[in-house]
């Protein structure tokens, strides 16, 4: 397992120097442009709600923690429900127990495999809605393909303008980090913040501490980075390729 590890690491590492080196990906014109959390309400109560809910992981495989907690706070906010008081991480933990979870945060993670693949991150969402009592119409893990898939590319536009116009949605993205921002080409989670319905940008809240603000993607760069079909290093681990979660209230 550690010499797997190390070979991983070190693969990640040349891909990221390669790409420092040629000036390509996110070191080239396809960069993530950070953004200011806004200072005025926006209007849209469940979209102030995720950027005042809006937390950073506390360990290196821990970004679903962060991003399933941000959620279900805005969620609560959102719909008022009684006697909220923001959940925390290590809350969340201790109450949904799926897939592991606490166990895959830690440094060994559980049976080896940290961190959540995208199919044990929707069942992990599910039961976490569930432990607040958080009533949904709608709970869909989405594995994106291929940049030529129109039709998944196109209800996740649809999707992105509900989010943006009705709130009354939220989006999880599961992506290559290396795709948006100069980090390694690893898997990562964060929420969904906001869309541009004219410039079709996206915003993320990465929860990464080592991004300091939220940023903006055009739509063509974040749907690659939710495509990716992750690297063959990371199938021992359980990854296949990226996708979102998405959740109707």
């Amino acid at each position: 397992m550690l010499v797997l590890k190390y070979i991983m690491r070190s693969y990640l590492y040349l891909r990221y120097f390669s790409h420092k080196i040629t000036r390509t990906g996110t070191f080239g014109k396809d960069r993530a442009e950070p953004v200011a959390p806004p200072v005025i309400e926006s209007g849209n109560p469940l979209k102030d709600a995720l950027f005042r809910h809006h937390v950073k992981q506390f360990h290196e495989s821990s970004c679903s923690v962060a991003s399933v907690v941000c959620v279900v706070n805005a969620i609560l906010e959102k719909t008022n429900a009684p006697n909220h008081l923001p959940i925390t991480q290590q809350e969340i933990l201790e109450k949904v127990r799926t897939a592991h979870w606490k166990e895959r945060m830690g440094d060994n993670g559980y049976k080896g495999r940290r961190g959540l693949p995208l199919e044990v991150l929707g069942q992990v969402v599910k039961t976490s809605l569930e432990a607040y009592n958080i009533h949904y119409h709608l709970l869909e893990i989405v594995q994106a393909q291929g940049i030529h898939s129109s039709h998944i590319q196109q209800t996740l536009l649809s999707r992105l303008e509900q989010f943006e116009s009705r709130g009354d949605c939220l989006i999880i993205a599961h992506f290559d980090q290396g795709c948006f921002v100069r980090e390694l080409n690893i898997p990562h989670i964060s929420p969904v913040g906001g869309f541009n319905i004219d410039t079709r940008k996206v915003t993320l809240l990465d929860v990464d501490p080592s991004q300091h603000l939220p940023y903006q993607i055009p739509f063509k760069t974040f749907y690659k980075g939710i495509s990716t079909h992750y690297n063959h290093v990371f199938k021992h681990f359980g990854y296949g390729r990226g996708g979102y979660i998405y959740i109707q209230i």
